[in-house]
């Protein structure tokens, strides 16, 4: 990978890391149109998110830390465990098993199978119906302060779901919590809180992993994209939440299906390979 693409993917990462259009795939799709023509990687994706989740630290920075607070004084039993910020805590805390678990137990799978432009195609257009579903049908009444332990554990399994290319990670636990019935925004704010365990472990393990294998992790070019997508990031997070706060998902459902179908059509013709 030369420098210049590097910093390309590490453009769309930030662009599409919170957007529910699924990063890994738009990563996985553009890979195939550069000069090196080539699947960047699960390790190098996991690795360029580490930046876009430092983005999600800075804008929720308030948030985090006093979650962080309240947790870790219900501990002590400074503050009753019903508090809603350490309840949060522990929310997060529930909802992040499911993909580490996964995560460990299909990781070859994620590295190789998954990365099929078939199965990429095919996630985008489901998963981008299913969110059209869930927008037009949830009752978008239920606020953070409502979620349940349930809940937590059900937005870990549909955050799980984003192993695999063409789901996304924002899309999927936002979808499952409009099927809930929550509000656009409390859905979206969940599930970036409920990514932060994740993405960063994934990442710095994928670092760590990655270290000595120069033929998959190149330290200037993977520094370089992290450090653009921390910067996009930032600017899209702020547009995304400003934007579903009175708006629906619509244009991201039509943009899902669209390019899922065209990906689909240059299979099928041959123009690029699986």
């Amino acid at each position: 990978m030369h420098f210049f693409e590097a910093i390309f993917l590490g453009l769309v990462q930030g662009l599409t890391e919170f957007l529910p259009v699924s990063s890994s795939a738009h990563l996985r799709i553009v890979g195939e149109f550069l000069p090196s023509a080539e699947d960047p990687g699960a390790a190098f994706t996991a690795i360029t998110q580490i930046g876009t989740e430092a983005a999600v630290v800075v804008f929720f920075w308030r948030d985090i830390v006093r979650i962080i607070g309240s947790w870790f004084r219900s501990l002590a039993g400074k503050v009753p465990r019903s508090d809603p910020d350490a309840r949060m805590g522990w929310l997060i805390i529930i909802g992040s098993i499911p993909i580490v678990v996964l995560g460990l137990l299909f990781q070859d799978q994620i590295e190789t199978t998954f990365r099929s432009l078939w199965i990429v195609a095919g996630m985008l257009i489901f998963f981008g119906v299913l969110l059209g579903i869930a927008d037009h049908v949830g009752a978008k009444r239920r606020k953070l302060d409502d979620l349940t332990v349930g809940d937590g554990v059900a937005y870990g399994f549909a955050q799980s779901l984003a192993l695999i290319p063409g789901v996304s990670r924002s899309g999927g636990t936002i979808t499952l919590g409009l099927f809930l019935g929550y509000e656009r925004a409390a859905a979206a704010r969940y599930a970036f809180l409920l990514a932060i365990p994740a993405v960063f472990g994934s990442g710095f393990y994928q670092l760590v992993k990655s270290w000595d294998e120069p033929s998959v992790f190149t330290l200037g070019e993977t520094a370089a994209a992290t450090g653009v997508a921390f910067v996009v990031a930032l600017a899209v997070i702020a547009f995304f939440m400003s934007y579903i706060s009175k708006r629906s998902f619509l244009p991201f459902v039509v943009y899902r299906v669209a390019l899922g179908t065209t990906i689909l059509v240059l299979l099928s013709t041959g123009v690029i390979q699986p």
